[in-house]
């Protein structure tokens, strides 16, 4: 990665699920694969439904089975300085991005997009979500390993 640092937000709904699960697979992979990765995450909901809660519990099961821990965590709402604070914010499914766009003021810095788009995933834009049962966790966690697996992929493309 380049000297400058790019800054990235995932969003979900209520920021207990994939959105913690995103945030901490790429800090996972970045650590793992460099010691200054030149990248810094957070994550982020839409809604306020679990605001300060840790991950759900079945999220944090699944991460720590393949070595991923998301206990510090704390459930946020998407904040509007948010939109200058990060350069990329990838949102897990186009609900959430269309919520995402109707906040994003006239002028800011961050781009916003769906994550598996941008990250390149072929077949399929959205994350599930898991929390109903939408999908199993597992799941869940495949679709962001390999799509964060292509993100930093082209994050190190783009810094040259």
């Amino acid at each position: 990665m380049s000297a400058a640092r790019r800054k990235i937000l995932f969003v979900c709904l209520g920021n207990i699920c994939r959105s913690p699960t995103a945030e901490g697979v790429v800090r996972h992979l970045l650590t793992a694969e460099t010691s200054d990765p030149g990248v810094e995450v957070d994550s982020a909901g839409t809604g306020d439904y679990h605001l300060g809660e840790p991950p759900d519990p079945r999220s944090q099961q699944a991460a720590k089975r393949r070595g991923i821990d998301l206990s510090g965590h704390s459930a946020r709402r998407v904040r509007r300085r948010d939109f200058d604070d990060f350069d990329l914010i990838l949102a897990m499914d186009r609900k959430n991005l269309r919520d995402l766009e109707a906040m994003k003021p006239a002028a800011c810095r961050a781009e916003v997009r769906l994550f598996l788009e941008y990250a390149g995933e072929p077949g399929i834009s959205e994350v599930p979500d898991p929390y109903m049962g939408g999908a199993s966790f597992e799941h869940v966690l495949d679709l962001v390993t390999a799509a964060s697996r292509r993100l930093i992929a082209r994050l190190r493309s783009e810094a040259g």
